[in-house]
């Protein structure tokens, strides 16, 4: 299994998983010609991408799962929840493909677990993918650090985990209450050391760890990296950029 973010934060998000021959994207939240430069630098075709697999209805992981339909041919696969709710305007979508959240969908050899969050999304979705043994978790857009999740991320052996403020600079930062209130609450995000925590508690099975979906004002990957570092050692830790594609990982 190989994996790799094309891109990760408020401004847009999407990761590629490839395992079994099957080629997954999960979310859409950066441009289709974004996404098909960037993994064609890595000898990718979008247009063999069999699923594209959406988390939930916020813009920056939705937006353009339109274009991904139309101009790539994807079939799009998420909730009705999401889709009715969905923030970004996503034109006339010809292949769309529901599922319940709490399901498990094939694709050949490749399964995809679909687990409930608690982010202020309408039906959001963590997600568990498995092949041959190996199993990779996309846990962005948490909420809080919820029942079950560490026994989730015990069965890893790779995970892209949100790591998405630093409690201090959220503290002191440029936001209202309002938004530093949410981005706290259990609807909201996981901060670097409640995703440091839960790594140290549970990751004894990873191979490495993608730290995802950082906050442009409110974080910095080193602040992240350091946060995590001071918690365990001996796990290869990558960030995930906000700007361009990650290594690829491998399983």
């Amino acid at each position: 299994m190989i994996a790799f973010s094309l891109q990760s934060g408020s401004n847009g998000n999407s990761i590629y998983v490839e395992a079994g021959g099957v080629r997954l994207l999960f979310d859409a939240g950066i441009p289709g010609v974004a996404a098909m430069t960037r993994l064609k630098a890595y000898g990718r075709d979008i247009k063999e991408v069999c699923a594209l697999m959406i988390s939930h209805d916020h813009s920056d992981h939705i937006r353009y799962a339109g274009v991904y339909q139309r101009k790539f041919g994807l079939p799009v696969y998420l909730t009705p929840k999401t889709l009715d709710a969905a923030v970004a305007p996503l034109g006339r979508l010809q292949d769309v493909r529901m599922f319940l959240t709490g399901s498990v969908l094939q694709f050949g050899p490749v399964s995809v677990r679909t687990i409930p969050t608690s982010h202020d999304g309408a039906d959001g979705v963590a997600f568990v993918v498995s092949h041959e043994g190996r199993k990779l978790g996309i846990l962005t857009d948490l909420g809080h650090p919820f029942e079950g999740l560490g026994g989730l991320i015990s069965s890893l052996d790779g995970v892209f985990i949100e790591s998405n403020y630093d409690p201090d600079m959220l503290r002191s930062g440029p936001y209202p209450a309002f938004l530093k209130k949410r981005i706290q609450g259990p609807k909201g995000h996981i901060s670097n050391m409640e995703a440091a925590e839960l790594i140290r508690e549970h990751g004894a099975r990873l191979k490495w760890a993608c730290l995802s979906h950082l906050s442009e004002q409110n974080n910095r990957p080193d602040i992240a990296l350091k946060t995590h570092r001071a918690k365990y050692s001996g796990l290869p830790l990558y960030a995930a950029s906000r700007y361009v594609a990650s290594r690829i990982f491998r399983l």
